[in-house]
């Protein structure tokens, strides 16, 4: 295995990545991996390395304003969740001009898995399977519910320690999630814990019904953001799932 920086700008902006290479000649594939709110390009570093052990690349990175230490400059005020698709997008994208690379998974953690879901249906073609981890598939319906009129909205609001735009939460005023996630044709794998508190269980429930070929797996006693034995767990049937997909 070998760790390699990777930049890749876009968009007028630069996106900050790790890439774990598998050893060997031959092509792999590589798992594209998204944090959540305000988490950073490490935060999935051990279940990088794993697959990279196990023959298949993965690149991990920081969402350009999705995070108080993301070191592209773009603020974390003008982040959207429509402006880390682009994020998403612009990796896969340079993934694509690989010669090795012979197959493209999109995984991603809670708010990285809302952004993952809408990237599928965007990207299906060049998607070969997603995987969701307690996905924050809510963000849309509660910051609605929250500020329920345009004049609600504020000009910042803090949120575990990041500060967000009014853009964030004008993107979505009218968006629905039940118009935009479900369609993707590919294969699906959704994890999430059954005492998550954060991202509703009942929105993964939900989808896992609504795409093509999905697979929902409830992992009792675990929250939001799982345990270390519940990521030894994810690795384990995420590891299966993508070898489902390229050996049907």
């Amino acid at each position: 295995m070998r760790i390699e920086d990777l930049k890749v700008t876009h968009h007028g902006r630069t996106i900050d990545g790790t890439f774990y290479r598998p050893d060997g000649d031959g092509t792999y594939p590589v798992v594209i991996m998204s944090h959540g709110y305000n988490g950073h390009k490490t935060d999935f570093d051990i279940t990088a390395k794993y697959f990279a052990t196990q023959g298949i690349g993965a690149l991990c990175y920081t969402f350009c304003g999705g995070s108080t230490r993301d070191v592209s400059g773009f603020p974390t005020t003008e982040m959207t969740l429509f402006t880390e698709k682009e994020d998403l997008c612009a990796l896969i994208d340079e993934i694509r001009t690989w010669e090795k690379v012979d197959r493209i998974f999109l995984f991603g953690g809670s708010q990285g898995g809302m952004v993952s879901a809408l990237t599928a249906e965007a990207r299906g073609a060049d998607v070969d399977g997603l995987i969701l981890l307690y996905p924050a598939l809510g963000i849309a319906d509660n910051w609605n519910e929250r500020f329920k009129n345009p004049e609600d909205i504020p000009d910042e609001e803090t949120l575990w320690d990041m500060t967000l735009g009014r853009r964030f939460f004008e993107s979505l005023r009218d968006f629905r999630i039940k118009e935009q996630v479900g369609k993707y044709a590919g294969k699906v794998l959704i994890l999430h814990g059954a005492d998550d508190d954060v991202a509703t269980l009942e929105y993964s429930i939900w989808a896992s019904k609504q795409y093509p070929d999905a697979k929902l797996e409830i992992f009792q006693r675990e929250g939001h953001g799982f345990s270390e034995d519940g990521n030894r767990r994810m690795e384990a049937m995420t590891l299966y799932f993508l070898h489902e997909c390229m050996n049907p």
